[in-house]
């Protein structure tokens, strides 16, 4: 099953995350299909937050499933959930 999840990277106490398109048998930090966007829960900068909607809609559409915590990131920047 084809998953929208965030994968980690940044360094030890400071984390970012990458929104990404993956197979959901590969590990978090893994491959990736597609690289939608990214997410700092820090919030250190304006643009803390970034996200290809036009291409989070087409892995929707084709049946991508996202997890909860995606889903919500999405839903802030405006992506449509069928």
């Amino acid at each position: 099953m084809v998953k929208i999840r965030l994968s980690r990277f940044g360094s030890t106490h400071n984390p970012h995350y990458r929104i990404v398109v993956t197979d959901s048998r590969r590990a978090r930090d893994g491959g990736y299909i597609e690289n939608l966007g990214h997410y700092d829960p820090r919030k250190t900068s304006e643009n803390y937050l970034k996200v290809n909607t036009e291409r989070a809609q087409h892995w929707i559409g084709v049946g991508a499933q996202p997890t909860d915590t995606a889903r919500r990131l999405l839903k802030s920047q405006g992506v449509k959930f069928s």
